[in-house]
């Protein structure tokens, strides 16, 4: 193993011998098999491009017939009503783990932004977190920051397959950011979490297949014996964020049946994966993100779908997250207090066991949406079976009516030069017109934004989605963005870059895979 960059200082310990061997060895094992599935991926959107539909598969249907249930949830995960999410930066983590949740979700994903230097100082942070030592003070005003002595539970989210890190060359290669994750949180953290009664937990993004599944399943089961620690010691839940994973929900939960305890509706990058699995499908144009809500039928149909299936065989369904950021003006927040709880109200309406939020600031109204609705006693809404919800591939696939709107064509692109310039600078979580924003706003926003250009949408106001249509609003919008943030933000940042990378991505005979792919070649 090489390191292309410095190690931090205070991050050495991390990258221990031991630990480095543990992370090789995975990738030697796995290194193969997760190309070869990203193959698989491509050759399935090739599938879909010559005009076949996503459908439930007819050589799983015995898995979906048959008796069987996931292994049981452990103790601290049977209460999970509201988690919060948020990057692996030392502040974000105390604050998360003392926050009124029973979870953190401690993202190296779509809220990290992933320079080695957070890669890195991230696992510090998260080794320190594990053992209760972490703190940290403000450079700017000497603010402490420690632990409580009751925190919510940790669980870790590691990357997506499709993503390398270049930090590390092994054999030559670099390897996947996942395994890179995985490797040195499960080394330095499973024994210690396993004393303190609790576990290593994680979260698993992006899935497309129950081919995938299986993957993680052979990792997690390979990883455990090498560290010779009990099966189903290592847990995860898995985020069904993309189309073609909703119809194989039953075959993920059974891939990992000795190691899941749930599955989670990942709405935001369920929305892009919707349209980038239809992107030559001009019958599946999505209107303005604003109006595609969950309580739209389609999303509304894989959500009641993601409940029915998990609870059926034992593991749990947690909702979507709220990305609101409370407002300090009061007719403001009360706007943004009516949207989270009519949005955590169709949750437990629709039967979910919990949800997420992107502030601290929520987490009153959404323990208060949950805690009524959960029966006396109870914890979850385990209960809850949805047996006479007959939900078909029709009903998941069909898109939503709507408006396409000039306003949302100019909203687009100003949010992903904010984001992506931000993601530039090494910040994956930004606040945006009031909203906590994470690369899957920019996802569903550029890729709108290809849609509605690709397949030449006429919008309310006459105008006509096309290259040039885009190229002049492109420009009238990056000098909307350039008064917003002020002289001295654009001199030290990187908006030109950040104008130029979504320039290609719209204007892209094909629409891109993932924005973080071209992203990530300039960090």
């Amino acid at each position: 193993m090489k390191f292309n960059f410095d190690i931090p200082e205070e991050s050495q310990e991390i990258f221990s011998e031991d630990a480095n061997n543990f992370v090789e060895n995975l990738h030697k094992k796995f290194d193969t098999k997760i190309s070869t599935l990203l193959e698989e991926r491509k050759k399935r959107q090739e599938f879909f491009d010559e005009g076949s539909l996503p459908d439930f598969l007819d050589d799983t249907k015995e898995i979906r017939e048959s008796e069987w249930k996931v292994r049981p949830i452990p103790n601290d995960l049977l209460d999970r009503r509201v988690e919060i999410t948020g990057p692996v930066d030392r502040k974000m983590i105390i604050n998360a783990l003392n926050s009124d949740v029973k979870v953190f979700m401690a993202d190296f994903e779509d809220s990290l932004s992933p320079t080695w230097e957070n890669v890195a100082n991230g696992q510090k942070n998260l080794f320190d977190a594990v053992r209760r030592t972490i703190s940290f003070e403000n450079p700017d005003n000497g603010k402490k920051y420690k632990l409580n002595d009751d925190i919510a539970t940790l669980m870790c989210r590691v990357r997506g397959i499709h993503l390398k890190e270049k930090g590390l060359t092994i054999d030559g290669s670099q390897p996947y950011g996942c395994l890179v994750d995985f490797g040195y949180y499960l080394f330095h953290n499973a024994k210690e979490l396993m004393n303190k009664n609790t576990g290593p937990y994680f979260y698993i993004p992006k899935l497309q297949s129950y081919l995938e599944a299986r993957l993680w399943n052979d990792i997690i089961s390979f990883a455990e014996e090498n560290l010779n620690i009990p099966k189903g010691t290592v847990r995860v839940t898995c985020l069904i964020e993309t189309l073609p994973a909703v119809f194989e929900m039953e075959e993920i939960l059974y891939e990992l049946k000795d190691h899941i305890v749930g599955l989670n509706c990942g709405r935001w990058d369920y929305i892009f994966s919707y349209i980038k699995t239809f992107q030559k499908h001009s019958d599946k144009l999505l209107p303005d993100r604003y109006q595609v809500g969950m309580n739209q039928p389609f999303l509304n149909a894989y959500s009641r779908l993601l409940i029915k299936t998990c609870h059926k065989r034992g593991a749990f369904a947690m909702g979507g997250m709220a990305a609101f950021i409370p407002s300090k003006d009061p007719d403001e927040n009360k706007i943004v207090t009516e949207k989270v709880m009519g949005d955590k109200l169709l949750e437990t309406s629709n039967g979910h066991d919990g949800t997420w939020i992107a502030h601290p600031g929520l987490s009153d109204i959404a323990n208060n949406v949950f805690s009524n609705a959960f029966e006396p006693g109870r914890t979850n809404q385990m209960h809850i079976l949805r047996e006479d919800d007959h939900i078909n591939a029709k009903d998941l696939i069909t898109p939503c009516e709507g408006n396409f709107t000039e306003d949302c064509f100019r909203s687009n692109i100003r949010v992903c030069l904010r984001y992506i310039e931000a993601w530039l600078r090494g910040i994956g979580c930004v606040p945006i017109y009031g909203l906590m924003e994470d690369a899957a706003t920019a996802e569903i926003s550029r890729s709108s934004l290809w849609q509605w250009v690709k397949h030449s949408v006429e919008l309310d106001t006459g105008l006509v989605c096309s290259e040039q249509t885009f190229e002049k609003i492109l420009d009238e919008e990056y000098n909307v963005v350039q008064e917003e943030v002020g002289q001295d933000s654009l001199a030290s940042g990187k908006f030109s870059e950040a104008k130029s990378l979504l320039k290609d991505l719209v204007q892209s005979g094909e629409l891109t895979d993932f924005l973080t792919l071209p992203a990530y070649r300039s960090i």
